[in-house]
């Protein structure tokens, strides 16, 4: 990789990575349970206006560092935007001590067998490269398993695996976010589909290469310890995935070897009025209680 220092962070750092990456579709949610309302701003330029004030304070809070916090994934306009006359990429590094990574994923498709696939990433090469005149070192990409469907989980994965190939391409590390719904009545065995066919797609990687995978926290404890432990998996995070920050908390601190990248339990409790002192004391909780969980196992 282009950045050994950030590698050896993210191979053997002690923390978790913080998904600070919402886009278009859910910035009104999260603004919305920061405090501030849909009538609080006008237009989409506002409304990131207000994601990149509510992304800077948490990066800038003094508990945000790379004590705890391996990583940050970033929205592509958090990357293009600045956070103290210094752009986020480079301030999250130096400035903080943390990985920057980018979500490149576009949304998904339709749900069809089981599964929604990400939408065509045409821009991916242009995106790719910006990222890495960004000082980016990885990326995310998300896609949705709601069934336990060989045949959609297949090609779920085979579409993931595929796009990894393109960004390994450009020298940057891909996290593989093949989600596990939380809620679905067979996610037990849609975990264990998903577990075997990543490993079929690792197996058939060249030895020089290596990914990291983002998924749904497990109904059995350690259900992913194999991938943990392949070599060609650099690290393993999970996702909250709709649980509350004290169920993901709990689940995760079961499974060995795996470290959080939660995004809404990472901002749960955190608001817009607070004062800077009630801010950060929230935040330092949180970041503490996350960095707990991801060292347990």
């Amino acid at each position: 990789m282009a950045n050994t220092d950030q590698a050896a962070k993210v191979t053997e750092g002690n923390g978790f990575v913080a998904a600070l990456d919402q886009s278009g579709g859910s910035t009104p949610k999260a603004l919305k349970l920061y405090g501030v309302d849909e009538d609080q701003y006008s237009g989409e330029a506002e409304m990131f206006d207000m994601m990149h004030a509510m992304r800077s304070r948490i990066i800038k809070s003094p508990a945000f560092t790379g004590e705890k916090v391996v990583g940050a994934i970033l929205f592509e306009m958090t990357m293009d935007r600045e956070i103290d006359g210094t752009p986020t990429a480079q301030y999250l590094w130096e400035n903080r001590g943390v990985v920057p990574f980018l979500k490149v994923d576009k949304g998904l498709v339709d749900a069809d067998d089981g599964v929604k696939l990400m939408k065509p990433m045409p821009d991916l090469d242009a995106l790719l490269t910006r990222a890495n005149e960004k000082g980016i070192f990885g990326t995310k990409m998300r896609s949705v398993i709601d069934a336990a469907s060989p045949s959609g989980i297949a090609a779920n994965v085979a579409q993931q695996f595929e796009v990894a190939a393109q960004i390994l391409g450009h020298g940057l590390m891909p996290i593989i976010e093949p989600e596990v719904t939380i809620s679905i009545p067979d996610k037990a065995e849609a975990e264990t589909l998903l577990r075997d066919e990543i490993a079929k797609h690792l197996d058939a990687l060249p030895t020089d290469q290596q990914v990291m995978l983002k998924l749904t926290l497990p109904e059995t404890a350690n259900h992913y310890k194999s991938l943990i432990d392949h070599p060609r998996i650099m690290r393993v995070v999970a996702l909250s995935g709709g649980y509350s920050r004290d169920e993901a908390n709990a689940r995760l601190s079961k499974n060995t070897g795996m470290i959080a990248s939660f995004s809404r339990a990472l901002t749960e409790g955190l608001s817009a009025g607070q004062s800077e002192v009630d801010f950060d004391a929230t935040l330092g909780a949180t970041i503490d209680s996350i960095y707990a969980a991801s060292v347990a196992g």
